[in-house]
């Protein structure tokens, strides 16, 4: 049996070095799913930047008006580049097929990447870009090293370039960190107006990860409140069931 336990966890060491995440301090994102205008504009930028690569085919866009506060005239009007319907999901034009030719494999799907990386993890992947002129795209991220995709916001944020410093360990080794950035071609926004901009971006991929978490979270306190209840009815009925025996 303690053989078994051991192998069982010597073969998830490898599960949990990938589970750890980066090594690098994370930003804190601090979205507020309740803000609808911060879910609006970070609905425009996720179609305008991330659709036509990546889908959200788990969301769709008639739901996403219900939640955001827009009609679906708006939607179809103002979100949908696809020809799609506003009843459908939100799926990309590109085919899986040519997404492998020209990628190499199909960007993955969006939907549930805010649960499984987590928000603050993608706030500061989107503002770790940095020039790398090694790289197929020119540009690397510091959270996500050797990363397959290019800095689509670049026209937002502008192309910086990363300021590092080498230390030597113990052993000889020496070893490469990221200390800073500088920015080399600014762009639209101010650093500011984009932090605020990709903290929009990250509370809609939130807000798509799981659009009824707002209504989960609000029932589940009253459900709460009713076990509590409960508990205190249930008690009071088994001392007067019990009484004459105690």
């Amino acid at each position: 049996m303690r053989k078994t336990i051991l192998i069982l966890l010597i073969a998830l060491v490898p599960a949990w070095a990938m589970a750890a995440g980066p090594s690098i301090p994370l930003d804190k994102a601090n979205i507020n799913l309740h803000n609808k205008e911060s879910l609006q504009r970070g609905a425009k930028l996720f179609v305008n930047y991330c659709l036509s690569c990546h889908s959200a085919q788990y969301q769709r866009y008639n739901r996403m008006a219900r939640d955001l506060g827009l009609t679906e005239e708006q939607v179809a009007e103002n979100l949908i580049f696809t020809g799609a319907q506003v009843g459908e999901q939100m799926n990309i034009a590109m085919s899986r097929e040519d997404a492998t030719r020209w990628f190499g494999a199909p960007p993955p799907d969006l939907t549930l990447v805010a649960r499984s990386r987590g928000v603050d993890w993608l706030y500061t992947y989107l503002r770790t870009f940095y020039i790398d002129e090694s790289r197929p795209f020119g540009v690397n991220n510091e959270v996500f090293p050797s990363v397959g995709m290019p800095h689509v916001l670049w026209e937002l944020e502008g192309m910086k370039k990363a300021t590092t410093e080498t230390t030597v360990d113990k052993d000889g080794n020496p070893h490469t960190v990221i200390t800073g950035y500088e920015m080399v071609k600014p762009g639209s926004l101010s650093p500011a107006e984009y932090d605020r901009s990709v903290r929009d971006l990250v509370a809609f991929m939130a807000y798509i990860g799981e659009p009824a978490q707002l209504e989960r979270k609000r029932l589940g306190v009253w459900v709460l409140l009713f076990l509590v209840v409960l508990l205190v009815v249930s008690y009071l009925m088994k001392k007067e069931y019990w009484k004459d025996i105690h």
